[in-house]
C-alpha cells in the first residue's frame, strides 16, 4: 500500500536537505511525543547505514520499529527502511530545486505486510485509503510549512 504527495517549500534545496538531515532534531521531537529513540550505529556524519530503534505507544500497545537510512544522495534523496515484526515500510523523500529559493519535496511511504495479521491490517487500511490519503497529505503539508518557517527563522 502506497501513499505519496508533494509540496513546495520557499527555501533553497541545500537548506531543505540540511534541515531533513538534522536527525538529532527529529530524535528529540519523537522523544517529546513519548517515543524512546536509540541510535543503532556509530556514524559521526549523516550517510547510508545510519540506524535507529524506536519504541512508542500505539493503540494501547508498545510498538517497536528499526529504521535504517538506505539511500543518502545529497541534496536530492533520502530513503528510510522501517521494519517491525509485522510490517516493512519504505519512506522516500525526494527534493527538486524549482528555483534558487524554491524546492519541491516529494514524500512517499510504501507499506508491505510480513505476515497474515499484517495483511489483514493493510487490507483494512485499503478500505479507508481515501481518508488516510487526505490525512497523509495534510501532515506532509504541515511538515513542509514547518520546514519553511524554520528556514525563515534561521535566514
Amino acid at each position: 500500500m502506497k501513499f505519496s504527495t508533494k509540496e513546495d517549500i520557499e527555501a533553497p534545496i541545500e537548506a531543505v536537505f540540511d534541515m531533513l538531515g538534522d536527525f538529532e532534531f527529529f530524535e528529540r521531537a519523537a522523544m517529546r511525543r513519548g517515543a524512546e529513540v536509540q541510535r543503532t550505529d556509530t556514524k559521526n556524519v549523516p550517510g547510508v547505514g545510519m540506524g535507529w530503534r524506536a519504541s512508542f505507544p500505539l493503540r494501547g500497545k508498545r510498538r517497536q520499529v528499526d529504521i535504517e537510512l538506505v539511500t543518502y544522495d545529497r541534496p536530492t534523496e533520502m530513503v528510510f527502511e522501517c521494519r517491525s515484526p509485522n510490517l516493512i515500510a519504505m519512506l522516500t523523500v525526494e527534493l527538486v530545486a524549482l528555483s534558487r529559493s524554491r524546492t519541491r519535496i516529494m514524500v512517499s511511504t510504501d507499506i508491505k505486510p510480513l505476515n497474515l495479521s499484517a495483511r489483514l491490517l493493510v487490507q483494512s487500511l485499503k478500505l479507508a485509503k481515501t481518508s488516510l490519503t487526505k490525512k497523509y497529505k495534510l501532515r506532509i503539508a504541515e511538515f513542509a510549512k514547518s520546514l519553511e518557517d524554520r528556514h525563515k527563522r534561521v535566514a
